[in-house]
């Protein structure tokens, strides 16, 4: 790929690739916050503006933006608050999504119970639930589970030791897990076959 060049460092291809990019970054400043999306995609376009001339290469203008983001939430979440909210490996016991759908059988007549749990989640719950989760566990798995940034990228981004990424990746997901499982009790999602008539 070449260089973009000085002369095309203009408003107007800023503008090119904000048009391309902005679903993608408000899908993810969504995934991020509860509220606030826009203007966590505002402030990162913001700085990815006055930034701009350092961009190599067109093509990693996406992935750019993304890592702007990602790094304006940070900052947001370390003025926020400079503990973090951390879940212990104790609190997590040993809770198993698999297990508790083999034990509870919230779908009794289900070939496929796993899959037809899953399946009961809409876009809003799923993102109701990434909501509900410590900002720690949250933002990693966003990252790499829908936005597929590479582990050694999240750490990076999260300025964090690659271990303690690992660490928030594995937890995370144990903690998406519960309460994926408690958002569905409580929302009655596992009611599902009981409306039979």
């Amino acid at each position: 790929m070449s260089a973009i060049g000085t002369t095309d460092r203009t408003k107007e291809t800023f503008q090119e690739l904000v048009h391309e990019e902005l679903p993608g970054l408000y899908s993810l400043a969504r995934r991020l916050v509860r509220d606030g999306a826009e203007d966590l995609v505002q402030e990162a376009l913001l700085q990815g503006y006055r930034a701009f001339g350092g961009l190599k290469e067109q093509a990693a203008g996406g992935r750019w933006l993304r890592a702007i983001l990602v790094n304006v939430f940070r900052d947001q979440l370390r003025k926020k608050a400079r503990s973090v909210d951390e879940v212990s490996s104790g609190d997590l016991g040993d809770f198993s999504l698999y297990r508790t759908l083999i034990d509870e059988d919230p779908l009794p007549y289900s070939d496929s119970l796993h899959t037809d749990f899953l399946e009961a989640f809409g876009r809003e719950d799923l993102r109701e639930v990434l909501m509900r989760m410590p900002e720690i566990y949250r933002m990693p798995l966003v990252l790499r589970y829908m936005d597929g940034f590479a582990t050694k990228e999240i750490a990076r981004l999260m300025g964090t030791p690659l271990g303690t990424t690992l660490a928030r990746l594995h937890r995370g997901r144990h903690v998406f897990e519960r309460t994926l499982w408690a958002y569905a009790e409580e929302t009655k999602l596992l009611r599902m076959g009981d409306d039979d008539g």
